[in-house]
Parts: structure tokens; sequence; C-alpha cells
């Protein structure tokens, strides 16, 4: 047996052992390293109160993300611009769908407040996708962008965009924007996008980040995303992490999926915390330098601190 075959057959066998078992439409019971302590101290609820004020978005509060309690106490969200509406509804995901409103045109000079005001010197931004729109939202990240830029100079910059339905010029346009990182999620293995992500293409994901190295100033750093638990196998994953590292990615997170309702995708299977140090493993030997897995890891979770890692390792060749 080899080691694929042989790590596929460890997945499958213990694919109840957790409670991610079988059964379709179930929602299994958390395992005891799941049962996240929820976080509702002052430094959260003011944080909260100070973005509701600001008549901001954050996919931490939009997605239902299990770390908001650790970011939101010390001051750090990831903004969602576009507004709050999904044009897409991918089955694994909370954010909410439907029609989305109006584009607000303030959002830089908002998000800048917030960032100076907190004394930030990191930021994450990320948004809906917005098929509706004829770039996607592309020039609204560019304007969002340079106009906190314009305030803040010195505050490093990461996006987390959509794929713009493959559009390499809406991709330009962000991807030589005046950012330290572009990320976008694959979020699941190729087999899965059928079910999982309906409106998304593998390939065209895949396509956006290998172009973005190639695009992007040669400081730029790309990230993608994915969560496991949806009935992937050890051989989808190395697949996966195979194209990743073809694209040049130097950033990859993977996290557990986590059923947010019984209308979306059942968990398949819950990774136990140390499978995650070997998936991680996997992931840098075939050449993605920076892999930040576990349970509750995000997007952009502890985002600085990947980026600080990544930028001090050997840059993709662009030739």
């Amino acid at each position: 047996m080899n080691g694929t075959a042989g790590r596929e057959k460890t997945l499958a066998s213990d694919a109840g052992n957790a409670g991610g078992g079988a059964a379709e439409g179930r929602i299994h019971r958390k395992p005891s390293w799941l049962r996240k302590k929820r976080n509702l101290g002052a430094d959260v609820m003011l944080t909260r109160s100070r973005l509701k004020g600001s008549g901001l978005h954050t996919v931490c509060e939009a997605a239902r993300c299990p770390n908001l309690g650790e970011c939101f106490a010390r001051g750090v969200a990831t903004f969602m611009v576009l507004g709050e509406r999904c044009t897409r509804n991918c089955r694994f995901c909370a954010v909410d769908h439907g029609e989305p409103r109006p584009v607000n045109d303030a959002e830089g000079d908002l998000i800048a407040d917030y960032a100076e005001a907190r004394g930030l010197s990191y930021l994450v931004i990320t948004s809906v996708t917005r098929d509706d729109l004829l770039d996607g939202g592309a020039s609204h990240f560019a304007r969002t962008v340079l106009r906190i830029r314009s305030r803040l100079p010195s505050l490093t910059l990461e996006l987390l965009v959509p794929d713009f339905q493959g559009s390499v010029e809406a991709l330009r346009r962000v991807a030589e924007l005046p950012i330290a990182v572009l990320g976008h999620n694959l979020e699941t293995t190729r087999s899965l996008y059928g079910v999982a992500r309906k409106g998304a293409d593998y390939d065209r994901s895949l396509k956006l980040l290998e172009r973005a190295k190639r695009i992007g100033a040669r400081e730029l750093r790309t990230k993608s995303g994915i969560m496991i638990g949806l009935g992937e196998s050890a051989r989808e994953l190395d697949r996966l992490f195979g194209d990743l590292a073809g694209a040049g990615v130097d950033i990859l997170t993977v996290g557990q999926y986590l059923r947010p309702s019984r209308d979306h995708l059942p968990v398949r299977r819950y990774y136990r915390p140390e499978e995650f140090e070997g998936i991680a493993g996997r992931a840098r030997s075939v050449g993605i330098g920076v892999v930040v897995a576990g349970p509750y890891v995000r997007s952009s979770y502890r985002a600085a601190e990947a980026y600080a890692e990544a930028r001090e390792r050997k840059i993709f060749d662009k030739g």
C-alpha cells in the first residue's frame, strides 16, 4: 500500500470517530476540541458597538466566524465591502444572499476612520460576490484601497477577492493596487465544486491565483484558503495542494468546516487537531511556503503573522 492510499484508508476508517459520520441532513455533535468558549467580554462588545456605529460590515459577523471574540477583543476585524448580500449561494457559507443593495462609495473613508482610530497597522478587506456588477466590484476595491492608502500610507493591506467571473481586466485592477497580499479562496477540492460552490469554477479560481502572481508587483504575496470536512479524500487534498503550489501561492489557510445551519451542507468529518499538523506538512512538502492550519483557522486568521513569515521567503519566479 502506498502512502497516499494509506492516508485515504485512514480518513475513511476514522470518518465517524469524532461525530463526523454519514447521515445526510444531520448536525453532528461537535467534538471537545471544537467547543470554543464564546467571548462576550467588554472589549468584544465595545468593538462590536463601534463597528455597528460605523456603518461597515464585517465577514466576522456575516459568516459567523468562531474567532470573532478573539479578534474583536484585540480591535481587529475583516471588513466586507460591496454590501452584505452575495449574488451566489454557496452551500457552506453563512453570508446572506439575494438581491444586493447599492454600493457605498464611502467605504474607503469609513474603513480608514476605523483603522486610524484603532491604530491598526494591518488590515484585511474582503467582499461578497457581486456578479451583478460589470467588473464584479473590482473598481470599488480599487477606489477603497486608494482612499485608505491616501490617508494611511504605512498601513499594510490584504485583499480577499471573488473570482470576478474570470475577468482578467478586473483582476488586473486589484492585483496592481498598492497591497501586500492578494487572496482568493479555493475553498474545497475539485470534485466538491458542483455541490458546494455552484456558480464557481475550480480552474477559474486557480487561474486567478496564478495570474495575480504574475500581474502584481514582485513583492506581492498570494494567498488561498480551504475548509476540510465536506467529504474530500486525502488524494484530492494532495492534488489541490499541488495545484496551489503550481500557481505560486505563498500562503494557505486550512480550517474545519462547521455547518452554519440545517440548510447548509452537513459535516462529513471532524478532523482532530493533530491531523491538521500532518495536513499542513503535506502542503508545505509540495512547495507552499506558509501554511496556517487548525480546526478554527479561517482565511484572515492571524493574517499579519502569516504575511510576515511569507515576506521572508523566496519570491515566486515571475519569468
